[in-house]
């Protein structure tokens, strides 16, 4: 019997598509996931990041012929693109934000759950590097399988060179996310999830995957971001990785994805005036420090 196989669908597939086939195989590759500009410009911007960036220091994970760098909506202004593209938020949305019915005392209510940007990431995988062990992204938040319905991540693996089986492409269990947390992950159950490079892999946090061996004569990078469930703590420190100044620079849909919202379940509020409010009205004051109390008003 001949293994699953990844599905690439083109950039003008529908959001209904990528989803139906990604609750169905776990995840799916979108070719020419960005437009040429914003590509080029986003691999300078990552390519500039790496360059600062150290070998790891361990192998059993993180990988010691790897260079990785995070806090990436500080440092490349092109992540905008990535996390707004209608495919993936629009399937972020879809898989994430379903609603549940709730009682507030005797009253019947709906609440529909927000979404947050969880990490970023550039991983850069050298040559000699061998294979990440397999694993489930959404362990970090000891998720629990079957899951239920719920997930609480939708990953995404950008190409910023081409991906192939020789340089260490992320290897992947297509139906592994509706395995139970039992079932040991196999790597003769993997597929390489080889893509040109400005292609993108979207695949959900209970699809086992991890990086493969790079045995060619050069690295292999790509960019990863995960989008969570607005009720889970972020697994990249956010309000401490991108600094005030630039988090105002950005559009708001992009300042709430990352974590300045408050959400119908009141995740994320902070009081203002005696009320519980969305952490954009301090966001959108002249002195964000001194709007939260942080410091004092000078008369």
């Amino acid at each position: 019997m001949s293994k699953p196989s990844l599905v690439t669908l083109p950039r003008s597939a529908s959001v209904d598509q990528v989803v139906e086939i990604i609750e169905r195989d776990g995840g799916v590759i979108i070719a020419d996931f960005l437009d040429a500009d914003a590509f080029k410009e986003l691999k300078q911007q990552i390519d500039a990041a790496l360059d600062t960036s150290i070998f790891g220091h361990e192998n059993f994970f993180v990988g010691t012929s790897t260079r990785r760098a995070s806090r990436l909506f500080a440092r490349c202004r092109r992540m905008v693109d990535v996390v707004m593209h209608p495919l993936y938020l629009g399937a972020a949305r879809k898989i994430l934000q379903k609603p549940i019915q709730v009682w507030f005392g005797q009253e019947r209510t709906t609440v529909t759950p927000q979404i947050q940007i969880g990490m970023t990431q550039a991983i850069q995988i050298h040559p000699g590097q061998g294979k990440q062990p397999l694993h489930r992204d959404d362990t970090s938040f000891l998720w629990r399988h079957p899951n239920y319905g719920r997930e609480a991540r939708l990953q995404i693996m950008v190409a910023m060179t081409e991906f192939t089986e020789a340089n260490g492409a992320t290897k992947v269990i297509p139906g592994s996310h509706k395995w139970d947390d039992e079932r040991c992950p196999s790597p003769e159950e993997t597929v390489d999830a080889e893509m040109a490079q400005g292609s993108a892999l979207l695949f959900i946090g209970s699809t086992y995957h991890g990086g493969g061996t790079n045995s060619s004569d050069k690295p292999r990078t790509g960019l990863t971001m995960g989008i969570d469930l607005g009720c889970v703590r972020q697994e990249e420190n956010q309000y401490l990785s991108v600094p005030f100044d630039t988090l105002k620079e950005l559009p708001e849909d992009v300042q709430r994805l990352l974590g300045w919202d408050a959400g119908e379940n009141f995740m994320g509020w902070v009081e203002h005036g005696g009320k519980m409010v969305s952490p954009q009205v301090h966001l959108q004051a002249d002195d964000v420090a001194q709007s939260l109390g942080l410091v004092k008003a000078v008369s």
